[in-house]
């Protein structure tokens, strides 16, 4: 893989799809992830804030090395960058599907540290990647920038739909899920994919850097008072797009009372998504991309404020078709706009923004709202009857920002809801084979006792849970709302400028950013 100095290169559509692979492998792990949360949660014992911490890993990952990959972008090169996502893919696939041996091995502890490492080295080669594609369709198709950024971001939907589909066949109502490992290892089929099509290719450099933009004056950019502006809100979009991601079809499928129905609805509104991203361009020539933003901004706190007060299937689709609406458009199209106002920047101001995105939604996104289903929950099950909640309460403390609760173990509440079988089986397996493993030994003694109130307390549990995920959405709903009324304090800026226009590279000194 080589560079080459002109843009808009003869193989751009090439380039193109091979980045759509590439975040379509993203968005296949990240969906197939959250089909299997609860695997993890009954294997391994735990609590929804260390599920939150897993899940966030991943995206902190994401973060950090969309920032370090865009400071490189340009010097090292898009063709070698995307070898090494390739490469870093392959590795976190080998760590994760360890996690079985190694809680054998360490127990509970060491299972966590496999999945956290193992997803954050996926993050990874999913942040390498993210850090290529973005500048690069940008030079591609210099002239329509938000078009095909959300074409290109079209590619996390549509694995999201490929992974939510894995996993409603692989883990269905009342039986036996498909092992969570194999489940887990069918990203790798679009990695190789994107790999193959990259092979050969050659690459453009940045706009900036055919400009002859010293790398100084692209890292100035990201200093600019409205660079800032976007960053903080771009955190905020990550946060409520990716970190609700993590959770949404869990929580769904809680209030229509049955997973696969959750997977499905996740399923819809990612083919929602998939479909609107290909018409970015249409609606951002009649509203400006800054519109377009606001209007994403009040459906999303419309959509999730529905999602957590619906109580039937019809409304949460509903409720689930608003909230689509609004975060359809929401990452590609920042890209776009900072993209547009600051080309100087090159691959870093968009790197920046990405970054930001990640970071929040692994730092703050994944874990606060599972800390906030924690607490909820807890709250709402000590409410309900104390007896109960001491019997399912985790053995530790979860903790989020200086705030503390004592969750609802995982296992516990997994052993409660299929009645102890797959507990007895593994216990039977583990007799067959002579040999023992004491957090099973310590599930058996509790639900021993347990099962003689399981009836009663499978009520007072599950509602608790329910109450949780609800109560989650409600507050997370707010982000949105700060987010558009930032975008309408945009508008009226670049209103009293004159309209919002692109910036050209020759003119940015100028801008007066």
């Amino acid at each position: 893989m080589t560079e080459q100095q002109s843009p808009g290169a003869p193989n751009g559509q090439r380039l193109l799809w091979a980045g759509f692979m590439a975040i379509l492998a993203a968005g296949v792990g990240f969906s197939i992830r959250g089909g299997i949360l609860g695997q993890w949660a009954e294997q391994y014992g735990f609590t929804m804030t260390e599920l939150g911490g897993i899940t966030g890993g991943g995206l902190t990952g994401f973060g950090i090395i969309i920032l370090l990959s865009s400071f490189l972008a340009d010097t090292v090169g898009y063709g070698r960058l995307m070898g090494l996502a390739f490469l870093t893919h392959l590795v976190s696939a080998v760590l994760t599907l360890a996690a079985g041996a190694a809680f054998a091995s360490g127990g509970k502890d060491a299972a966590y540290l496999c999945l956290f490492w193992g997803m954050f080295l996926f993050a990874i080669g999913n942040g390498i990647a993210e850090a290529v594609v973005n500048p690069l369709v940008a030079t591609l198709f210099p002239d329509n920038k938000t078009h095909y950024l959300n074409i290109l971001h079209a590619g996390w939907p549509g694995g999201l739909i490929v992974g939510g589909l894995a996993s409603y066949f692989m883990n269905p109502d009342g039986a036996k899920a498909v092992s969570w490992q194999i489940q887990m290892s069918l990203f790798l089929v679009p990695v190789v994919i994107y790999g193959v099509m990259l092979l050969g290719q050659k690459f453009p450099k940045s706009e900036a850097s055919q400009a002859g933009v010293s790398m100084g004056t692209m890292f100035a950019q990201v200093l600019a008072p409205l660079m800032i502006v976007l960053l903080v809100i771009h955190a905020m979009v990550g946060y409520v797009e990716l970190g609700t991601d993590s959770w949404i079809s869990a929580i769904t499928g809680s209030i229509m009372d049955s997973k696969q129905k959750g997977l499905l609805l996740f399923v819809y509104t990612s083919a929602l998504m998939f479909a609107l991203r290909f018409f970015a361009g249409p609606i951002v020539h009649r509203i400006s991309p800054l519109g377009l933003l606001f209007v994403s901004g009040l459906l999303g706190f419309a959509g999730l404020n529905l999602l957590g007060a619906a109580t039937s299937g019809l409304l949460c689709v509903i409720a689930a078709t608003v909230y689509a609406a609004g975060k359809t458009f929401l990452w590609p199209t920042m890209l776009a706009v900072v993209s547009e106002q600051f080309p100087r920047g090159g691959a870093i101001t968009i790197g920046a923004i990405g970054g930001a995105g990640m970071l929040s939604a692994g730092l703050l996104g994944g874990p606060g709202i599972g800390f906030k289903q924690d607490y909820n929950a807890s709250n709402s099950l000590k409410t309900a009857d104390v007896a109960v909640y001491d019997r399912y309460k985790a053995a530790g403390e979860s903790a989020f920002m200086g705030f503390k609760v004592v969750g609802l173990d995982g296992a516990k509440v997994g052993v409660l809801n299929d009645n102890g079988a797959e507990l007895g089986r593994a216990g039977e397996l583990l007799k067959k084979e002579g040999k023992s493993d004491k957090n099973q030994e310590a599930l058996a003694a509790w639900w021993a006792e347990a099962s003689a109130t399981a009836e009663a307390d499978k009520k007072l549990v599950n509602e608790a849970s329910l109450e949780g995920g609800r109560q989650a959405l409600k507050l997370t709903a707010f982000v949105p709302l700060t987010m558009a009324g930032l975008y309408l304090l945009l508008i009226l800026y670049f209103k009293a400028r004159g309209g919002y226009k692109a910036v050209q590279v020759e003119g940015a000194a100028n801008a007066g950013h």
